[in-house]
């Protein structure tokens, strides 16, 4: 499982350009169940992305999908752990 941490490196204003497009990017994911949540930080500098994947060859390559990404308006640090507890109902999210 990885954390995704996203800051932003270019203005709000392009930002605000970016999100449709980025949150198409985030429920083409979802729909294949390799994000398991998303949102804003506060303050707003960035994101945070819950993501399940096999390993950060994969992560890579969804990222490399991001209109944020490929746009140069955040930059991504990828955060690799394994969960050893959680909360009941989220054990179908652990491999």
């Amino acid at each position: 499982m990885f954390v995704l941490v996203l800051k932003y490196v270019a203005p709000l204003e392009k930002i605000e350009e970016l999100v449709p497009a980025h949150r198409r990017f985030l429920n083409k994911n979802y729909l294949r169940n390799r994000f398991i949540c998303s949102g804003a930080q506060v303050p707003r500098t960035g994101g945070i992305i819950l993501c399940n994947a096999a390993d950060k060859e994969e992560v890579k390559q969804i990222i490399a999908e991001d209109p944020f990404l490929i746009y140069e308006a955040a930059q991504y640090k990828i955060i690799e752990f394994t969960p050893s507890l959680y909360a009941s109902g989220f054990e179908s999210f652990v491999e």
